[in-house]
């Protein structure tokens, strides 16, 4: 183990050496069924063949030109994006946190050519918006902020799906731009909120002439059984961020407008020297013609269906289970302990899991899972939990 790397990561203590689908194999060989998918990223599994290919084609090819001229294939993707959301236009970073600092530059532009000195965005607590200074800002959590102050300003925190929180702050500032949402929190613990909640604040959005804005890094493509988590609910949010899955490892991310929000840069105005490169953007079309052609959605619907009534069935009577919840296959489980050190427990036995906010069990299998494979992640995370004293 290296001792060059920055302190930033509490790595468990597993190296992979190859993937394929579901699966992961350690340097010694011993194989691991994968139910974080690279937190929601390699959401068709490892070493897909046609992502492999592609890869390799086009690194045979042109991997980078700068944003200085056309790349076909960011255009491609732009409309592959904007088809999937019903939306206008995209810019194509490198990750959530960049496609979340572009959204967030536009409430700023827009904000400005309104005539406010200090635009303001809504945004939730316990919400996880990345780790650069502004996304961090806008997250709702302490651990991740701290000692990284003077934080960005410009950020009005209310509880997450409580929109009469929000329509309180519409009676008292008059300088809000923006309401910043996640879905579904994934950090917090896969926090789902009552039906109607992302149609009220579209409500109050129009009426107060805000834009609404939708982080579904984690929760987009296909994870919930929708191209993105908010369309279960039909409501139209004026930007939406998306990343993880969209090139299933390559890096990227994006963030899709609509409206003035669509309309807000003019060129100079933002840019990314990496962002929608040949490579990538290839990448995470090819991703989304597969998410399509195999009807992903239906399967992830299904294979979810069946694991949330198996975890339900098993632990419904156990006194440490707070909460099973979630979409699809975004699974959480919420215990009544730290539960930590499931994490290693679980690698013993062959299964590679996360835990967020200490007591939930957070699963994020690829979605191309079999029905053998669900079953053994279910069999062993009931057990694993029945464990417990």
């Amino acid at each position: 183990m290296s001792n060059h790397l920055m302190n930033t990561y509490a790595a468990l203590p597993v190296a992979f050496e190859r993937g394929e689908g579901a699966w992961l194999w350690d340097e010694k060989g011993k194989r691991y069924l994968d139910a974080i998918s690279g937190l929601g990223v390699c959401a068709l599994g490892h070493a897909h063949p046609e992502v492999t290919r592609v890869i390799s084609d086009q690194a045979g090819k042109l991997i980078h030109t700068a944003n200085l001229v056309r790349i076909p294939w960011q255009e491609k993707l732009a409309d592959a994006l904007t088809e999937i959301t019903g939306m206008d236009r995209v810019f194509v970073a490198n990750s959530g946190t960049e496609a979340i600092e572009c959204a967030l530059k536009i409430t700023r532009i827009i904000g400005h050519q309104r005539g406010f000195d200090k635009p303001g965005v809504i945004v939730m607590e316990n919400s996880f918006h990345g780790r650069s200074l502004a996304a961090l800002s806008a997250t709702g959590s302490r651990k991740v902020q701290a000692g990284f102050e003077p934080l960005v300003s410009g950020f009005l925190r209310v509880p997450f799906a409580d929109s009469e929180a929000v329509a309180k702050i519409a009676d008292r500032s008059n300088e809000v731009v923006a309401v910043l949402v996640e879905p579904i929190q994934g950090e917090a613990g896969v926090k789902v909120p009552e039906t109607g909640y992302l149609e009220t604040l579209r409500v109050i959005c129009d009426e107060q002439g805000w834009l609404l804005i939708f982080d579904e890094i984690q929760s987009g493509l296909c994870r919930t059984g929708k191209w993105y988590a908010h369309q279960h609910e039909n409501v139209q949010p004026d930007m939406l961020t998306t990343a993880k899955a969209l090139a299933n490892g390559v890096p990227i991310g994006a963030c899709v407008a609509r409206g003035a929000a669509a309309d807000a840069f003019s060129p100079g105005r933002h840019g990314s020297t990496f962002g929608g490169n040949p490579l990538a953007s290839r990448t995470a079309c090819t991703v989304l013609d597969i998410m399509q052609s195999e009807d992903l959605n239906a399967r992830v619907e299904q294979m979810g269906e069946r694991m949330f009534g198996a975890f339900r069935s098993r632990l419904q009577d156990h006194p440490g289970v707070q909460d099973i919840r979630g979409r699809g296959l975004m699974i959480g489980i919420e215990l009544n302990q730290d539960v930590n050190h499931l994490k290693t427990v679980a690698l013993d036995q062959g299964l590679l899991l996360n835990v967020t906010s200490n007591n939930v069990i957070r699963l994020l299998p690829p979605l191309i899972i079999d029905q053998a494979q669900a079953e053994q992640i279910v069999d062993t995370v009931c057990k694993l939990i029945e464990s417990l004293e």
